[in-house]
């Protein structure tokens, strides 16, 4: 025989309804039962999840109960309470919603419920400590959702600001779920690298390109002095610069696109990927130096020299990387 998985929810709000709602599209039980102090609300939300079940990936049985369900279920989740109210301390809710919490604990237990508890209704972490003291259940019997929420959202908005996935983001936010949360910056990361070091690297790849970017200008003015005072049409020497330099930014921020993305798992074949980008590096570099040979106003040096700014500037910030220490 297959055992029933039963599942209770005690709140028919919009947070309990988005987990009714997940539970229904999930699936992974066979029974729901919908609490509320508003009965008709409840009934009338299992009418309404119960017509989508033909679209569930499995058979669900909905309905709307009192707390006699609760004897022979597996897990009752509590929703319930008020929301915070504009000017209302954390604590005054807390006051508040400790008494719907101790009176919702003793009808689920006095059902003969020995099953776990998960807990969503704020202040999460104080009404979780509430149900555990009042249902007297072990601590490993009584969950609360805790920062689960804020970090789902720092997640979110990470790969937002990084242009990632949100998936290979990995990163916690930890304490209460209220104000006095935080974030461990040093045990986040992208993939499988250090936040921290991706913002480091991010700030160097700008100034490799600011600084690439000055000595190009410089070179360029140089190039239209000498075409101004001496040979005017000379001045096509810092239009090879330009082009040059310009084909190299290209190079450079395809590089940098493709090494974040390879840090994010994103590509499969990582190494085929590399060698598609060198390559189309070359092609690039292959055009330009060719224009600058069939076109006689280029010169084929100067837009060597356009090509080869960053590498130089990279080579006079950082030199060779030092060998990396054998451990001991």
């Amino acid at each position: 025989m297959i055992e029933k998985r039963k599942v209770v929810l005690v709140g028919t709000g919009f947070v309990g309804m988005s987990m009714a709602y997940s539970l229904l599209n999930q699936g992974g039980i066979n029974e729901l039962v919908l609490i509320d102090v508003l009965k008709d609300k409840a009934v009338g939300e299992a009418m309404d999840l119960s017509h989508g079940v033909p679209c569930a990936p499995a058979k669900i049985d909905i309905k709307a109960g009192d707390y006699d369900e609760c004897k022979d279920a597996d897990i009752v989740v509590i929703t319930a309470g008020l929301a915070q109210k504009p000017g209302q301390t954390r604590l005054d809710l807390a006051k508040t919603n400790a008494k719907i919490m101790k009176d919702i604990t003793q009808s689920v237990v006095s059902s003969g419920f020995n099953g776990i508890f998960v807990i969503a209704s704020n202040p999460v972490d104080l009404m979780t400590y509430v149900v555990q003291k009042v249902s007297g259940f072990p601590k490993s019997k009584v969950i609360g959702s805790g920062t689960v929420l804020d970090t789902a959202r720092l997640r979110y908005l990470l790969g937002e600001h990084l242009e990632v996935s949100s998936k290979n983001v990995h990163a916690y936010i930890m304490g209460e779920h209220g104000d006095s949360s935080f974030v461990p910056w040093s045990h986040s990361y992208i993939g499988c690298k250090s936040l921290i070091n991706i913002i480091k690297q991010r700030n160097e790849d700008l100034k490799i390109l600011k600084l690439s970017f000055i000595v190009m200008l410089c070179l360029v003015v140089i190039s239209l002095g000498f075409a101004f005072f001496i040979d005017f049409w000379q001045y096509t020497w810092a239009l090879s610069i330009f082009i040059g330099y310009i084909s190299a930014v290209i190079s450079y921020i395809k590089l940098v696109y493709v090494v974040t993305n390879v840090t994010n798992f994103i590509y499969q074949n990582p190494k085929k990927v590399f060698i598609l980008n060198n390559l189309s590096s070359l092609f690039i570099y292959f055009i330009v130096l060719l224009i600058s040979v069939l076109v006689p106003i280029f010169n084929i040096y100067l837009c060597f020299l356009g090509i080869v700014i960053i590498k130089i500037v990279i080579i006079i910030l950082y030199g060779r990387k030092p060998k990396a220490k054998e451990d001991e």
